[in-house]
């Protein structure tokens, strides 16, 4: 699933103050993290990829994993897309 998908966050995002914002809307919605890892990040060319795992607890659903694959295209040292490829396991 894409972040596209998902029905809290917006579908495309533009600018920091944005970025920022759609960060702070999903903290937001967090009741408890239970536990995160990210990986070394994996860099070709102009592209950053990691991936991150976080077990947590969003208000009023039940606990869950969300697997996520995070890639950014960079130019002129500043990121200028990011696209997320998502999976969710309820636990």
């Amino acid at each position: 699933m894409q972040p596209e998908a998902s029905p809290v966050l917006k579908k495309k995002t533009k600018g920091l103050v944005a970025i920022l914002e759609k960060g702070k809307k999903f903290e937001s919605m967090v009741e408890t993290t239970h536990g995160c890892n990210v990986s070394d990040p994996l860099v070709a060319g102009n592209v950053i990829a990691l991936s991150l795992n976080v077990d947590s607890t969003i208000k009023g659903k039940e606990r869950s994993t969300m697997s996520e694959m995070c890639v950014y295209k960079v130019k002129d040292g500043k990121i200028i897309t990011e696209e997320f490829f998502v999976q969710l396991t309820l636990q």
